[in-house]
């Protein structure tokens, strides 16, 4: 990006060392133990990467929970409210295997260990796809994770719910071993200090129908976009499906169990062609047009590595 377009965007760009002097005096609250916890499938982090840009960011987010939480309390004084506990909701995006589940699980846990909000919650999107049967029914199996594919109307309730202040919120719950929602199951959120809601398209623009204009990302008070070079992700995308062959695809409840005795050459067609057919589709209609949406944007090098933190201008 040359200087005229950065005069011209509306983002701050920072490398990685520069982020980094940004962490002030945030102490390192995780341990190699904790990292190994947080990790995803063969997602390289380390305790240098957590200090140079998670650090920072949480140091950000803190402040920004801080202004939030002051801002409702003067809102409610206004109203004539009596002041209401209310979430602060991030969103993180980004596509299939781009390692935005470990930005999640990492985040929730540094922000829980600042004083003044040890409450932190995460909850994916994944539980709000439409069971199979459902899915199956409207031809939509092979669109799993399109937009199309979600119950957004219960999505938008839930967090519409969460933002009112409600006691205690249900969230439905999917199990990737099944690769379907659990029935029986769900996550109970009771006014968190945060939320953070993780999912390939939750920053899409998208309504639900032409009678509502709201969307999931209305209720974000700040959003995380996670990217990397279309490629890279494939890459990541097609090592994951090898290391799943060899431990989840194996458990006989595993609906990919199938998979688990392909030879590599099977192992690498079937992963490039569900990866092309489905994923980077979606990837290149749905998730990535919404990039420009979030607050943030951290950039991935092609060993996980992010060497580029983009900021929105307030």
């Amino acid at each position: 990006m040359n200087s005229t377009e950065q005069s011209l965007s509306p983002y701050m760009t920072f490398s990685a060392a520069d982020w980094g002097a940004l962490r002030a005096s945030t102490p390192m609250s995780l341990t190699e133990d904790d990292l190994e916890q947080l990790r995803g499938l063969n997602v390289a982090l380390s305790l240098d990467e957590v200090a140079k840009i998670y650090l920072p960011l949480s140091r950000l987010l803190n402040l920004y929970v801080a202004a939030s939480q002051e801002l409702y309390r003067a809102s409610d004084t206004f109203l004539g409210k009596l002041p209401a506990k209310v979430p602060f909701v991030i969103g993180v995006a980004g596509s299939v295997a781009v390692g935005k589940s470990t930005t999640s699980r990492v985040l929730q846990t540094l922000l829980a260990r600042w004083p003044n909000h040890p409450q932190v919650d995460l909850v994916t999107t994944d539980g709000f796809l439409y069971p199979n049967a459902v899915l199956d029914e409207r031809g939509l199996m092979n669109r799993k994770g399109f937009p199309e594919s979600y119950d957004r109307r219960r999505l938008l309730q839930f967090l519409a719910e969460v933002k009112s202040g409600q006691a205690e919120v249900s969230a439905p719950v999917y199990s990737h071993l099944t690769y379907d929602v659990v029935s029986d199951a769900q996550t109970v959120v009771r006014q968190p200090d945060i939320l953070i809601v993780e999912g390939l398209t939750v920053l899409q623009s998208g309504s639900v129908d032409e009678h509502h204009t709201v969307f999931v990302s209305d209720y974000f008070d700040f959003s995380i976009y996670v990217d990397a070079v279309t490629e890279h992700i494939r890459d990541w995308y097609v090592e994951r499906f090898f290391t799943l062959r060899e431990t989840a695809f194996r458990d006989p409840r595993s609906y990919f169990k199938r998979y688990a005795e392909l030879s590599d050459a099977e192992a690498r067609a079937t992963a490039t062609d569900i990866w092309t057919r489905i994923n980077e589709k979606n990837l290149n209609e749905n998730i990535l047009p919404t990039r420009e949406r979030a607050d943030l944007i951290l950039g991935k090098e092609a060993d996980h590595s992010i060497s580029e933190v983009r900021l929105r201008r307030l």
